[in-house]
């Protein structure tokens, strides 16, 4: 079984990609993709994304709303991201992303926005962002989060 920040990553990529128009049909993609949660445990997710229903040529399907004011900010840091992101590490149950001078402290503001589960919070500097992340919440979690908040990182980001 898979961990619930990678199901989530899924679950957003699914939506995006797919014209999903219930929750049934969610259950049998990720099932392919082999994820197996209970319809419980989707909506619970389906909710945190920020899942709803909308209406396209008459049919209903999943879309991920979006919060206009943080959508404005993230837009706006959408090259930014790329451009100064060099690194992310971890030592000590910590992760450390490096950035170019000048762009922590706009990435870990945008981090912070999304309000992310997986970390109890961020300090940033000039060119480094400490993630202190919430007791149990693995590499692979602050991974999979950092991906959903910045999509562009899925190549750049080391599994």
């Amino acid at each position: 079984m898979k961990n619930k920040s990678k199901r989530l990553v899924t679950i957003s990529q699914l939506i995006n990609t797919h014209e999903i128009h219930n929750q049934e049909e969610l259950l049998m993609l990720l099932k392919d993709k082999n994820y197996t949660c209970t319809q419980a445990t989707l909506s619970r997710d389906l909710k945190f994304l920020k899942v709803a229903k909308i209406a396209i040529n008459g049919k209903y399907i999943y879309s991920i709303l979006v919060d206009k004011k943080n959508e404005k900010i993230k837009d706006s840091t959408s090259g930014f991201v790329s451009n100064g992101f060099i690194g992310l590490e971890f030592a000590q149950k910590l992760a450390l992303i490096k950035t170019v001078p000048g762009y922590a402290s706009s990435l870990a503001m945008v981090m912070d926005m999304s309000e992310p589960y997986e970390f109890a919070g961020t300090i940033a500097g000039d060119d480094t962002i400490l993630i202190i992340p919430r007791d149990g919440t693995t590499e692979s979690d602050i991974r999979h989060r950092l991906i959903l908040i910045f999509p562009e990182l899925e190549n750049r980001i080391r599994q």
